[in-house]
């Protein structure tokens, strides 16, 4: 995660806090991507024919795959919204606030009438509540996972890196199983008309435990107490940015690659197949599951080689890789479901590799006193640019051009995030201290 370096000013005791704050962090990543792949999921197979019945069914899946995109058009005025509350009334009315409307904009998603019922109307209540969602998760930051990175000892700072991320291939696999075993309980009709809801009652609840735990943790004194020594403290204004801006910037397109690589393997192929070969839809999320495996053990092995090569070096080589899988993945997806498998696996190998240290691959450039706020920032930047349109830009390129624009896409993303990493080196050459140069 990203990197402070002066660890001295934190309180001893070190064993117990870094197990608490993990577990808070772990709680709360797993519990956000559980959200965001629910929804992904009914994008593809449950909205088309429910709410965009309007349309045919690559418009419609289209169609989900933009409103998906709205969470994180959402996510910075999230950021800006909730960083007031939380400059004003605490991080506990902050973190309360962000969840309830999480997990509120969650659980009415699930209540929402059919588009030949009530027409219009639902589909202007699924933006609004996905920009509910998106608003609030840019609101939920917490600052543990800084917390986290200020508390790893020097020389494991790679493995402690990969904590807040494991959340991410933990909450596909939950909701990929949740999604099998509705599609292979009931038949099509119970599946649409009241079977699809049920994941997002499931998120509802797993937002309330989230709730319940993150506040315990970062609510309490001595918490609290770590967050004044830190200066973790939220400040958005203009100063802010001009003081972080470029650092911003170049944080936001540094994890390009991949955050563009982690929908083109976990949304873009179910949209894909649900369209050309909807009768492997249960094969695809079976292999999306084996696949999150993949994924987390390349989360895990990357914080020790980040350890070992230092965080920037791995994040270069990762999108070397990624683009010499972009222009290999189109011919893989040709081939059916075992190109399909073949696809995944690889591309989660290559996204847990990379996934593990994308996030705050740039902190350390950022000044104390902005660091809490411009972190947030930076990531809910990253995801809009690098993530938030992907699927529904890859699918649009396949549909009208063919595989082979799906791959020349993700290159793109590939080649931004070399030219960012070797910008970010260049910019930094001047002032890095021999403790920075392995992160």
């Amino acid at each position: 995660m990203d990197r402070i370096a002066d660890t001295s000013e934190i309180a001893p005791d070190n064993h117990v806090r870094l197990t608490d704050i993990s577990i808070g962090v772990i709680i709360g990543r797993t519990s956000e991507f559980f959200d965001f792949f629910v929804f992904a999921i009914a994008a593809v197979l449950v909205f088309p024919q429910y709410i965009f019945s309007f349309a045919s069914p690559v418009a419609g899946t289209l169609y989900g795959f933009l409103v998906l995109a709205l969470g994180f058009v959402a996510r910075p005025v999230g950021t800006f919204v909730f960083t007031e509350i939380d400059r004003r009334w605490g991080r506990g009315t902050k973190l309360t606030t962000a969840l309830f409307l999480l997990g509120l904009s969650t659980v009415a998603i699930s209540f929402l009438p059919s588009y030949e019922q009530e027409g219009w109307l639902t589909v202007a209540s699924l933006c609004m509540f996905r920009m509910g969602q998106g608003a609030a998760v840019g609101g939920s930051w917490d600052g543990m996972s800084s917390l986290l990175s200020m508390q790893a000892p020097d020389g494991y700072k790679g493995r402690y890196a990969t904590i807040p991320q494991i959340g991410a291939p933990i909450g596909l696999i939950l909701a990929c199983g949740l999604f099998i075993f509705l599609k292979t309980s009931l038949s099509d009709d119970e599946f649409l008309s009241f079977g699809w809801r049920y994941p997002f009652f499931v998120a509802f609840a797993i937002n309330v435990v989230a709730l319940f735990a993150r506040l315990k943790l970062a609510t309490s004194e001595e918490f609290e107490s770590l967050y004044d020594q830190a200066k973790l403290r939220p400040r958005i204004n203009p100063r802010l940015l001009r003081e972080e801006g470029r650092n911003i910037v170049i944080g936001a397109f540094t994890p390009l690659a991949t955050l563009a690589l982690f929908h083109m393997v976990t949304v873009f192929p179910l949209g894909w197949t649900y369209l050309h070969s909807p009768g492997n839809v249960i094969g695809l999320l079976w292999i999306e599951v084996v696949g999150a495996l993949f994924g987390l053990g390349g989360i895990v092995a990357s914080g020790f080689i980040a350890d070992r090569i230092g965080r920037r070096t791995l994040l270069l080589n990762c999108a070397i890789a990624i683009a010499v899988y972009a222009v290999i993945s189109p011919a893989m997806l040709s081939l059916g479901l075992s190109g399909e498998a073949l696809y995944v696996f690889i591309g989660f190998g290559l996204l847990g590799l990379s996934f593990g240290q994308s996030s705050g691959a740039v902190a350390s450039r950022f000044s104390m006193k902005n660091r809490y706020t411009a972190s947030n920032l930076t990531a809910d930047l990253s995801w809009m640019f690098g993530a938030g349109f992907a699927p529904f830009v890859a699918l649009y390129l396949t549909e009208n051009l063919g595989l082979w624009s799906a791959g020349a896409y993700l290159l793109s993303g590939a080649l931004c995030t070399i030219a960012a990493l070797l910008l970010f080196s260049h910019n930094k050459a001047a002032a890095i201290t021999p403790a920075d140069h392995r992160n």
